[in-house]
């Protein structure tokens, strides 16, 4: 092994690793030269030096060259090195990719008055206390009170996202019994989340019908028995199956349900409340049709379309929904005070869906027009010219994406500014803007970097161009 020297077995270092190893700094140098406003107790930034220099002597030891020939370059190393480490794994990020519903990144911006609740409901909170009597309560009224409104629903019940309120569902209501799905409607989901998976954990019995891309009244009809339980419709939000298809409506199987007594059960995925069709967005169905169209139970995400906390919504019958509630598993996927205050919150914007079009981060840039976006695009590329007029900066023409799962073949039409980086490739300049402060997102195509505003909030602006300004100026 280049580097190292076997005597008797043992490893040892060779005198060019020992001249290395004696330029490595010692732990107290580090600690000295290291400033910090982060909060970070001495301890941990001794215990995190101690880990680099460790990491440094092995790599010297096992032949690699060390970031630096002096002592002064491997300490400044180390504590940009260790400046990194103790940041928060997770950090604050500016999405400049268009995509809205950016999975990697954190689904929906929730909108401020569910940030609020946040801060305040992280301490002491009435999340399970009757204010009149004092006594223990149900922890989620408000937000039920607040979905029957809006949705028409006579209950409504709220875990930590939908594949555990489909879980919960089934689990509660169809254990040991037929569920009947359309083969066009078995799905996957990120993360390896299948449909037939999720049937067979919960013990009910997956009854496929029809075939992929055609599915008929009929197919289900012919399937019912005395084990039948429910007859289940999956909506299909990651994808679409478009030429010789055929379906069947939520209407048409709740009157095969009646005439059969057999529960509806759907599951809307991403799931929306107010109609997106005035906007251009067809085909995705909100809660309160689908329960005015006779579905017995509806589940959605809450942290899609909805754009609030990460949370799966359950609506339907009170005796139904009542049943889930009191379920072993109930326990197992509820929300904490968090997710239920940043809910409500939420959802006392789409009482009008005005407001939710207005204050609802995600709704507001998905229905963004373009001749909202394009003005801000102007304006922005006229400053990053003067910024970096050694680039070949343009603004044209371009699609954003809803993202997540919603409205996958639909497009945004959008403005954007495409930025071919002077002296490094596009991929590079993104992967330097992921590692900046704070960290930016842009999609790269043809070797130019593309900043899509629309999914950039207008406070972010300032920060973005420093950042470009920052990677791009030094290339």
């Amino acid at each position: 092994m280049p580097g190292l020297t076997c005597i008797g077995g043992a490893v040892v270092a060779t005198n060019s690793d020992k001249a290395l190893l004696r330029i490595l700094p010692a732990v107290h140098d580090v600690v000295d030269n290291y400033i910090s406003d982060t909060g970070i107790s001495q301890p941990l930034v001794v215990h995190l030096v101690r880990d680099i220099i460790d990491e440094l002597r092995n790599d010297i030891l096992n032949g690699e060259e060390p970031p630096g020939k002096t002592k002064k370059e491997l300490l400044a190393w180390i504590v940009d090195t260790l400046t990194d480490r103790v940041r928060p794994g997770i950090r604050e990020v500016i999405n400049a990719t268009g995509v809205v519903l950016h999975t990697g990144l954190g689904r929906a911006p929730i909108p401020d008055a569910a940030r609020d609740a946040l801060l305040w409901s992280s301490r002491y909170c009435n999340v399970q206390s009757d204010l009149q009597s004092g006594k223990r309560c149900r922890r989620d009224p408000h937000v039920e009170k607040l979905l029957k409104y809006i949705t028409g629903c006579e209950s409504a019940f709220v875990v930590n996202n939908n594949a555990a309120a489909t879980l919960l569902t089934l689990s509660a209501l169809c254990a040991g019994k037929e569920v009947i799905v359309s083969r066009g409607e078995l799905v996957e989901i990120g993360g390896s989340y299948r449909i037939p998976d999720v049937m067979a954990q919960s013990g009910a019995l997956l009854r496929e019908v029809g075939c992929t891309n055609k599915t008929k009244i009929g197919d289900y009809a012919g399937a019912i028995t005395d084990q039948t339980a429910a007859l289940m419709k999956v909506h299909t939000s990651n994808y679409k199956i478009l030429g010789f298809t055929e379906s069947v409506s939520i209407e048409e199987l709740s009157v095969l349900g009646r005439l059969n007594d057999v529960m509806v059960i759907h599951d809307m995925g991403s799931g929306s409340l107010i109609d997106l069709e005035p906007f251009g967005l067809s085909g995705e169905p909100t809660a309160a049709e689908s329960l005015a169209q006779g579905a017995d139970i509806v589940t959605f995400s809450g942290d899609k379309l909805i754009g609030g906390p990460q949370a799966g919504i359950i609506i339907g019958s009170r005796a139904i929904v009542d049943m889930l509630r009191n379920h072993p598993l109930a326990r197992a996927v509820r929300v904490d005070k968090l997710v239920l205050s940043a809910m409500e919150a939420t959802l006392r914007h789409f009482v009008d869906p005005a407001d939710a079009a207005r204050n609802v981060p995600g709704i507001r840039m998905i229905t963004m027009k373009y001749e909202e976006i394009a003005p801000r695009v102007k304006k922005f590329k006229r400053r990053l010219v003067r910024l970096l007029p050694e680039h070949e900066i343009e603004m044209v023409d371009g699609v954003s994406k809803v993202g997540s799962g919603a409205f996958p073949i639909q497009e945004l039409p959008s403005v954007l500014i495409t930025v071919r980086p002077k002296d490094m490739g596009a991929e590079t300049a993104a992967r330097l803007l992921r590692l900046s402060n704070p960290s930016v997102f842009v999609r790269v195509a043809q070797d130019v970097i593309l900043i899509d505003l629309r999914t950039v909030f207008p406070e972010e602006e300032v920060h973005l161009m420093r950042c470009l300004g920052e990677v791009l100026r030094n290339c």
